[in-house]
């Protein structure tokens, strides 16, 4: 499988809801969404729906969790860039807000990548 990135710098292709979407395996979603319950919310499991998932920028409708509500991956949609790192306004205050709760190693990737896209 191929490197899948999400507007964001997530690598959907590496995301357990996503794997198991696209291997349409029951039991590991089940375990997704248990996880998912133990860490975002109150311990009860996600409902295994949430964990349904074809990657952040396919024209899909399947968005598992947090994805399909996400604010960065809909201002990468509207503007139609590949990630963030493609846009004009990289940096701005929804990716920053984003990248403050998810962390460096996202924006690390991101900056790496706008660093490979120059000429």
């Amino acid at each position: 499988m191929s490197e899948l990135l999400a507007a964001c710098g997530l690598r959907c292709d590496e995301c357990e809801a996503y794997l198991a979407t696209q291997t349409n395996d029951r039991a590991r979603a089940e375990r997704v969404a248990a996880e998912w319950g133990k860490t975002f919310g109150d311990g009860t499991p996600f409902p295994i729906e949430a964990t349904v998932c074809d990657g952040c920028l396919t024209a899909s409708a399947r968005k598992g969790g947090y994805c399909g509500q996400c604010g960065v991956r809909a201002c990468a949609v509207q503007r139609k860039v590949a990630s963030c790192a493609h846009c004009d306004d990289y940096g701005c205050e929804t990716l920053e807000g984003f990248l403050k709760v998810a962390g460096d190693k996202l924006r690390a990737r991101l900056d790496e990548l706008r660093q490979s896209l120059r000429p």
